[in-house]
């Protein structure tokens, strides 16, 4: 069944070029181009993933992307301006999977759409159902959830598949690069902070719950670590 995608960016020349070559590579296209009414079709109608522009006009798109994350884990890929740091980086830390910098190439969209949308069904491409654990942290791969002490944790799709490359690989030192290759499917760019951005969020989601900072650990200049050892049950 093809993907429907929702694309909310004011600039209509763009979401028709857009909409037109994610046509042909199978997907179904719904654009608008006001915040508001990008809220309101997220909250009358089912999508499987958002495109999302960061200026709009109504509710701006970081708002947007404040107000789906509220209610759900729907994947959403931000269009920034190029080089625009502070706003991409704070839309990873609301919540959003990726981004691509405006103007964009619809060839690379659709890579970083296709990639997102694996990321987030990827509950389906399990082949040995697993429990990593360690202490009263479990991170159940099948049914894609996250428990400390019995309480459920939610991440997005992205920080999942994160945290559990660097369970899979507890004591061993993952780098930046392996991480953005094997989860963000692409290759990491110079200045690039994704990936910090993104284990910051899973930091600060287990510290909420008390567990220790430490259980991921910075190794400068090189990737990050889980400094756990871990117990993997498998059904």
């Amino acid at each position: 069944m093809s993907a429907h995608i929702l694309i909310a960016d004011d600039d209509v020349e763009l979401c028709q070029l857009l909409t037109d070559f994610l046509q042909l590579e199978g997907f179904i296209i719904t654009s608008v181009h006001n915040g508001d009414v990008a809220v309101s079709e997220f909250q009358t109608k089912k999508y499987d993933l958002m495109v999302l522009d960061i200026m709009l006009p109504g509710r701006q798109g970081l708002d947007v992307l404040r107000s789906v994350r509220t209610h759900s884990d729907l994947p959403i890929v931000m269009l920034t301006a190029r080089g625009d740091d502070t706003d991409r980086i704070l839309g990873l830390e609301l919540g959003a999977d990726d981004y691509v910098p405006k103007p964009c190439n619809p060839k690379e969209l659709a890579a970083r759409v296709r990639a997102v949308l694996r990321r987030a069904n990827n509950s389906t491409q399990q082949k040995t159902p697993s429990v990593l654990s360690t202490g009263d942290l479990l991170l159940d791969t099948t049914r894609r959830e996250l428990y400390y002490q019995q309480q459920a944790i939610h991440l997005t799709s992205t920080e999942f598949e994160i945290l559990q490359l660097l369970m899979q690989r507890a004591g061993s030192v993952v780098d930046k690069e392996n991480i953005s290759s094997e989860v963000l499917k692409r290759k990491l760019a110079a200045y690039d902070r994704s990936i910090d951005v993104h284990i910051s969020n899973i930091r600060k989601k287990l510290g909420q719950f008390g567990v220790d900072d430490d259980l991921i650990k910075n190794i400068r200049g090189v990737g990050y670590q889980f400094t756990q050892a871990i117990k993997v049950d498998e059904t």
